[in-house]
């Protein structure tokens, strides 16, 4: 069992959930990460709650395997050891307030002439340059500026999907570009500057809604439980309390919808024909399959949907998750160690044969920092 990325070191001056997610795929797979951290207040997520044993839900999920050094980067010494580190190390990942590098004096083309072998991502809300590229950026704010809230929750009743998906969606893409500026550097020694603009990530994600948008003049409506582009497709109540999730992505799965619930006559309906007339025609298709659900237990629609080939699932809550048999049975669960005792953390999604993952520590604030002090002492033999 080997670690594909032993022997890489990622700097992290990150906060919240964007740059973290990101750094703690890194270190799952093998890369030492230090994060950098403001003495006495450290990552914000670490004072969300207490719910964890004593520590904050985001911030286990989020810091496992890495080092936490403390420094105050407005004091020459601490700067210098930073510098010291960066000297060393393969990436630097950051995404702090705006501005914030720079008042430090550390621009993205500064880093790059003083390390040129280092990787630096920088992540921000709306890029840089243009009128909003000044403004903080949190996960709701850019998913409601990028149009993801319009699509989610019902007419009159935007939603935010609660998963955080400008923050994780961001994290994949500074994971991901990382590991293909590793790969280009073996070719041709350089490092990168990368800028990741949350906005950017959310409207890459609006693709589809997008396209309808410019090419038919109509914004999608949100339809809940369900998606505005297909029908039938959502969640229905069962005949013993439950909620089945089941619907159609083609107009051959309709037919077999239709067989499924005993109304093969409705193929000759024009009215349903077509998806998009399906779509047109949503509160009709939708009572048709909600009767039928009514009709019937959970497990019986599950397992005649099955046989039909039909896509199904059952609604389930978060602890329903946190129990979930498909987990369960397949090993998806590890213990990483933590300052208040070792808790469970899923291991990470995408690991190849014969790759092993770090089940590392949750780091208390500072914990790593005399350590680190040391190792990177400067010539004289001091930290300072």
């Amino acid at each position: 069992m080997r670690r594909p990325l032993d022997g890489v070191t990622v700097v992290s001056m990150e906060q919240a959930i964007a740059a973290p997610l990101a750094t703690r795929h890194l270190a799952d797979l093998g890369a030492r990460v230090i994060k950098i951290e403001q003495p006495g207040l450290g990552d914000a997520t670490r004072h969300y709650d207490t719910v964890v044993k004593g520590m904050a839900a985001h911030f286990v999920w989020l810091n496992h395997g890495k080092e936490s050094v403390a420094l105050d980067l407005r004091i020459d010494a601490d700067l210098g050891l930073l510098k010291r580190i960066l000297a060393r190390a393969d990436a630097m990942v950051s995404n702090l307030a705006p501005g914030a590098l720079e008042r430090l004096g550390l621009t993205l083309e500064s880093l790059h002439t003083e390390f040129p072998r280092l990787i630096v991502v920088d992540v921000s809300g709306y890029g840089k340059g243009g009128p909003e590229d000044h403004r903080r950026a949190y996960d709701l704010l850019i998913q409601a500026e990028a149009g993801s809230c319009a699509i989610t929750g019902l007419p009159g009743a935007p939603a935010k999907p609660g998963i955080p998906i400008a923050d994780i969606g961001t994290a994949m893409y500074v994971y991901s570009s990382i590991l293909a500026a590793l790969f280009d550097r073996e070719r041709t020694g350089e490092g990168a500057i990368i800028e990741i603009a949350m906005l950017d990530v959310v409207a890459e994600f609006m693709g589809f809604a997008l396209n309808q948008a410019i090419h038919s003049g109509v914004d999608p409506v949100p339809v809940g439980m369900g998606s505005p582009m297909v029908a039938p497709y959502g969640a229905y109540s069962t005949s013993d309390g439950q909620t089945a999730v089941l619907g159609t992505t083609s107009d051959r799965e309709w037919l077999r919808l239709i067989e499924l619930i005993g109304r093969p006559e409705l193929a000759d309906e024009p009215l349903f024909a077509r998806n998009s007339d399906r779509v047109s025609a949503r509160a009709e298709v939708d009572a048709i399959v909600a009767k039928w659900c009514a009709e019937h237990t959970l497990v019986e629609i599950q397992e005649a949907a099955d046989v039909a080939g039909i896509g199904n699932a059952r609604y389930n809550s978060v602890a329903d998750l946190a129990h979930h048999r498909q987990l369960a049975e397949r090993g998806r669960w590890r213990e990483v160690n933590t300052p208040n005792g070792p808790v469970p953390a899923l291991l990470p999604p995408a690991l190849a044969r014969g790759w092993d993952s770090r089940n590392g520590d949750v780091p208390a604030l500072g914990e790593h920092t005399d350590v680190v002090r040391a190792e990177f002492a400067d010539r004289q033999g001091t930290a300072s």
